[in-house]
């Protein structure tokens, strides 16, 4: 079985843990990052080789470094960049044919990247090859432990030995109808699927044909993503297809889709709170959610069923019940262009990540991590100079074609309208402390000459 992991995302739900620029499935919860244990578990049922991840330009980055972190020697042309998102459908059509040129008629698992999931769930979704042998396009649905409101519900209808024909999909419904869904013996719908790409194209061509004649006529990705629409799987072939097959998943599943679902994916103390990453006093306050990134003490009174979001830049109180509306928060800070919607105060790049400390019209300081062995671009900067100071390591600087070392406790100054370079020659992180001033101090005035990432 080949494997196609899809990683993009907005980074909504999970506000303000996660940003349209670093969305849910990076954040490290545990070990691993959401991501890295769905890459973990396609490796029980694929080789390396042979699992590919659509994400997007921004995201490129995190995924390739993430699949480093974890030891295994990716190649990189395996990461598939759209050029917008544009749904499920055409992220699952530009992996299916890229599988399909490289290797032929092959059965493939599709998987959402932000998934908690029993890795034994991985060995049925093997066995059900079998069923994707015989021409089925297959979904994996959850056996329903709540009637909730928050997930699409699949009917079943005659057997298939594994799995069973699908009667119908239903939408996300009011908690009546959810538990309605239930003693229909409903299931929820999980976003997984097994599709053998010949069976794939078929039914596309009969379901959403002005996707599959893109895909077919088409080499250009950018070409065909201008022309196609933004449609989900589900309503663009699932729905539509007469070959439809569900298999029953009876494991531990979760999209972690709000914060309230990532309180039952924690573990809890003995009052039932989910305390992470900071010091935390309840004063009879039970059942809440608690974190914090500031180094903060958090001090609750007398609150229950609560989750209390504290970072750098911004602070999350709402009822667990409610933290599904997280996004309409994100709605308005990029109505109002808030650039807290989209990045955090500490921001990650190819090369490592920076922490702004404070800034003003004129002037930002950042601390900037830069890990082992990396470089950022080769760039200049026409309206502000920047002052760095080595804090540990060593830093390598280049500066209009002279290069040398600067140690922790020294300091370089890097003029406006200079080339220069900063990289890091050690297999130790470096970091600096980068004081920019200047008429103008946002991320924008930067013009790269040379980058080893490949961003333009």
């Amino acid at each position: 079985m080949k494997s196609i992991i899809l990683a993009g995302g907005s980074g909504t739900r999970l506000w303000p843990l996660s940003r349209e620029h670093y969305p849910k499935q990076f954040l490290k919860i545990g070990e691993h990052s959401l991501f890295q244990q769905t890459f973990l578990r396609c490796c029980e049922v694929s080789d390396v080789s042979e699992i590919f991840v659509v994400t997007n330009k921004d995201q490129k980055f995190y995924v390739i470094g993430q699949i480093q972190e974890l030891g295994y020697d990716f190649p990189r042309e395996n990461v598939l960049i759209e050029p917008e998102g544009k749904n499920t459908l055409p992220a699952i059509c530009f992996g299916m044919k890229e599988i399909q040129n490289r290797f032929g008629p092959s059965n493939v698992g599709i998987f959402s990247s932000d998934h908690v999931l029993d890795s034994g769930a991985m060995q049925t979704i093997s066995d059900a090859e079998s069923l994707a042998d015989d021409g089925y396009l297959l979904t994996f649905g959850i056996q329903p432990a709540s009637p909730n409101t928050g997930y699409g519900y699949i009917k079943p209808a005659e057997s298939l030995g594994i799995g069973m024909q699908v009667s119908e999909f239903r939408e996300k419904p009011d908690e009546e109808t959810a538990r309605r869904y239930i003693e229909e013996g409903c299931l929820w719908n999980s976003g997984m699927f097994l599709f053998n790409t010949e069976t794939f194209f078929s039914e596309l061509a009969k379901a959403t044909p002005e996707i599959y004649e893109s895909f077919e006529q088409n080499e250009d990705i950018n070409q065909i993503y201008a022309e196609i629409p933004s449609i989900s799987v589900d309503y663009g072939i699932m729905e539509k297809s007469q070959k439809v097959a569900v298999v029953p998943l009876q494991y531990k599943w979760s999209d972690l889709g709000n914060f309230a679902a990532l309180y039952d994916e924690l573990d809890k103390d003995s009052d039932d709170n989910v305390v992470y990453d900071c010091e935390f006093l309840p004063l009879d306050s039970q059942k809440n959610l608690v974190h914090s990134r500031s180094g903060k003490l958090v001090s609750l009174i007398d609150i229950n069923d609560m989750v209390v979001v504290d970072t750098p830049d911004a602070l999350l109180i709402s009822p667990k019940e409610s933290s599904q509306k997280v996004k309409q928060i994100v709605n308005q800070l990029k109505e109002k262009k808030d650039s807290r919607a989209k990045i955090g105060q500490t921001v990650y790049r190819p090369w490592g990540s920076y922490t702004v400390l404070e800034s003003s019209d004129n002037h930002v300081i950042k601390k900037i991590m830069v890990m082992p062995e990396q470089k950022l671009s080769l760039q200049l900067h026409y309206h502000r100079s920047e002052h760095w100071v080595v804090v540990t390591g060593m830093a390598e600087v280049h500066v209009n074609g002279d290069d040398y070392f600067v140690r922790p406790g020294e300091s370089t100054f890097i003029r406006a309208g200079e080339r220069h370079r900063l990289g890091n020659p050690s297999r130790i992180p470096l970091e600096i402390i980068e004081v920019q001033l200047g008429e103008y101090v946002a991320e924008d005035d930067i013009v790269r000459f040379d980058d080893v990432y490949g961003r333009e």
